[in-house]
Parts: structure tokens; sequence; C-alpha cells
């Protein structure tokens, strides 16, 4: 095991190796191949290429360097062509400080049964008179970077709730194509973030007219990730515990305190190093001569008994049906 790899626990060496390609013996050659492709792209302004920077996209893609680099590419190519979108770029910044307030994102206390970070969002939160949907986008890309920081996270990866519960159609209406693509291009395209579901619940029959609008932009990895469960509350339970969920999912918590990922991130003052300007992408590209202490996140410890939550058989979510109403 490398320097690289202290922050993971034995479990999750094991997974990375079996799962990701991950191999200690061959770690810094594969950072390196993928730091070797920089130079290929003059066109992009590559603001961090130290090791932990760059192993986080070789776990995103399982350790194929040519697609490992070129989502690097793509997640400094995004930041370049939308440059106000990094303007302000913290947890401070008032239109996402308002949006991590109402919950975008939120992110529960309990890892899943695979060792998944949850998110949740609640998009009737969204108070339209007092941030964007952009907003809402740079509130969850910001949360994202400060919980990748985790390495048990890059190897384990996320689960995205969402409840479109009370959301309106007024507010589907902003919902615009060219907004969709942006966060498309944000989170599927650009980030190194492992997804492994992503699920609608309570959706009216505009948010489900929406996705089939979306639905050819997506990946076909993404879009076999999507389970659109409406009211059908148990076929999500059979994919998440309700053990860790809140009452608002039909879970054995509390109901979600909105504020509680707002704090975190408040609390330590969060923001991204990177200066996202033209002046900067249009310096010459060159290493990062030392790595660079990342911010680390403290995790949440889990709450729950671990012998209550009964590890099911992997097969059983890849049974489930996705893409499909199950109300």
């Amino acid at each position: 095991m490398t320097h690289l790899q202290a922050g993971l626990s034995p479990e999750t060496l094991e997974k990375a190796r079996l799962e990701l390609n991950e191999n200690p013996d061959t770690l810094h050659q594969d950072i390196q191949e993928v730091r070797d492709m920089v130079i290929t792209r003059p066109d992009i302004g590559f603001l961090r290429t130290d090791d932990a920077f760059i192993l986080r996209f070789l776990r995103a893609r399982k350790f194929h360097h040519f697609e490992a680099f070129r989502l690097l590419a793509q997640y400094f190519e995004y930041r370049q062509q939308n440059l106000d979108m990094f303007k302000s770029f913290k947890a401070t910044d008032p239109g996402i400080k308002q949006a991590l307030k109402d919950g975008f994102p939120g992110g529960l206390a309990n890892l899943d049964h695979y060792g998944r970070k949850i998110l949740v969002l609640f998009a009737a939160n969204w108070d339209q008179s007092r941030y964007t949907l952009v907003d809402i986008l740079r509130a969850i890309l910001l949360s994202l970077e400060a919980m990748i920081e985790d390495p048990e996270l890059q190897v384990n990866g996320f689960v995205l709730i969402i409840d479109w519960s009370n959301f309106t159609f007024k507010q589907a209406s902003k919902l615009t194509p060219s907004m969709l693509r942006l966060a498309i291009e944000g989170l599927q395209d650009s980030f190194p973030a492992r997804f492994g579901g992503i699920h609608f619940v309570n959706q009216p029959w505009y948010i489900h007219a929406l996705y089939t609008v979306i639905r050819p932009f997506l990946k076909e990895k993404t879009r076999k990730r999507i389970f659109l469960h409406g009211n059908n509350l148990n076929s999500l339970h059979q994919l998440i515990h309700p053990e860790i969920l809140p009452s608002e999912f039909g879970g054995m918590l509390p109901p979600y305190d909105m504020g509680t990922w707002a704090r975190t991130l408040l609390d330590h003052e969060y923001d991204d190093d990177s200066e996202y300007n033209v002046d900067s992408y249009s310096m010459p590209v060159k290493e990062v001569d030392k790595e660079l202490s990342p911010k680390s996140m403290k995790r949440s410890q889990s709450v729950v008994d671990p012998t209550v939550l009964k590890r099911k058989d992997k097969s059983e979510e890849e049974n489930m049906q996705p893409l499909l109403s199950l109300d």
C-alpha cells in the first residue's frame, strides 16, 4: 500500500483492486501516464496535476488511462468554458450559501451498505426569488468537491435521492434544455465521482416527461442507474435500507435537517483553491511541484448499529428495473 492509499480501509482497498483495477505496485506509473497526456491538450489550463488529484480521475474511470485523462481534460474545460459559474466558488457566496441552507444538496449521516454517501435533494425547496438554478448547480458541484477529498468516497461513490413532492409546474418550466445540458455536462461528463444510483421519488407527470426529453443525452451507464419510484417507497427501500433514511423517504430516522450539510461546509469555510479566470487558463501548463494537501472533510460517523443492517447481495440491486415508473 502506498501513501496515496493511506485513507482506505482494508475492505475498500480490496474493492479498489477488484472493481477499479487499482494496483499499488503500479499506482505511480498509472498516475504519470495520465500526467504525460496533459501536453496533448495545450488549449486547456490544467490547474492541478498532483498525484492525489489525478488519482481520483483514475478511480472514476477504473484505471483506464485515456478515459481518466479525458475526464480530467473535461473537468478543466468545463470550468474554462463556464468561468462565471466558478467565480466566488465558495460556501459563503450568497447564492451558493442560500442554496446550501435549503438543502441543495443534503447529505445523510450514514453511508449505505456499499459504503456510498447518500445525497438528497428536496426539489420544492427551491426559492426562485433568492437564488437561481445555476446557484443550485454550483452548490452541488462545490459540495462534491469537498466530499471527493475523502478517498473512501472516491472508491465507493455516491447515491442521489431526489424528492419531487410539491415541485410545481411553474418551477419545472425553469428546467430549460440549456440548463439541463449545463447540469449534465458538469455532473456526468466532467466530474470524477462514481454515482451508483439516482432515485426519483414522488415525481409528477411533467418531471417524468422531462426525463424522456433528456434521456438521449445521458450515457447508457447513467440511464441504467436512474430509478423512477413514483410513490412506491418500498421499491426504494429494496435498494437503500429504511434504517438509514429520514422519515420523508419512509425511513426510521427523524426528518432531515436541511441545514446540516450547509453548516458543515460553512464551519470549514470550504472553497475551491483554484482560481478560475481567463488569466489562469492562459498560463503555460506545468506540474505542481509538491502535492497539495487536501482539505479533508470529516466523514459523518454511522449512528446505526451495523448488526441491524444485513449486507444485501449486489445482485438484488442489479435485478431492480430502472427507468420505469414504479408507482
